[in-house]
């Protein structure tokens, strides 16, 4: 990947300039995406991302002090590697929060999803039989349902009539 830094900010739209950073830059080889965003910290700055480091070290030769609307475009590497490149290589992780990795439940979320259901009976207890059957095999005669008959219209005649003809050239 590459940074590109310099860039204008204000006067151009960001799909206009991703568009221009695209064409400029696939000139060298395929582009696999081009970041653009006109958020504060990211202003007057894109990410050109290449599949390999070879197009990128040719783009990176030839562009670095090209004017790009009024501006001289400075480009460097890129301090870490692309989201995209990284899913093409099997290297790409989600990004993770500190919280993400350790959920502690309490004895309120416990005693409300273990509840019964509203209009149930309690759950048996551990000490009393249970009087629940096994689940039928979902492929037996006995566990479908049957087919209701289909109302038939006695008179069918007159549902088939016949459209009428309007002419255009009155």
């Amino acid at each position: 990947s590459l940074y590109v830094t310099n860039l204008p900010s204000a006067k151009i739209q960001k799909e206009d300039l991703r568009t221009a950073l695209y064409m400029l830059f696939s000139t060298y080889g395929p582009v696999l995406d081009v970041v653009a965003l006109k958020t504060n910290k990211m202003r007057g700055q894109a990410h050109i991302v290449y599949r390999d480091i070879q197009t990128a070290t040719q783009a990176m030769r030839s562009l670095d002090g090209f004017e790009v609307f009024g501006r001289k475009m400075k480009i460097s590497y890129a301090k870490s590697k692309s989201n995209v490149v990284a899913k093409l290589d099997g290297t790409f992780k989600l990004p993770t929060t500190a919280t993400a990795g350790h959920v502690e439940v309490t004895d309120l979320q416990q005693s409300i999803f273990n509840a019964p259901v509203p209009g149930q009976a309690a759950p048996a207890t551990s000490g009393a039989p249970s009087t629940l059957k096994p689940a039928e095999d979902a492929a037996s005669p006995a566990s479908r349902g049957t087919k209701r008959p289909r109302d038939e219209e006695e008179d069918e005649s007159d549902s088939d009539v016949a459209m009428e003809e309007d002419s255009d050239d009155e």
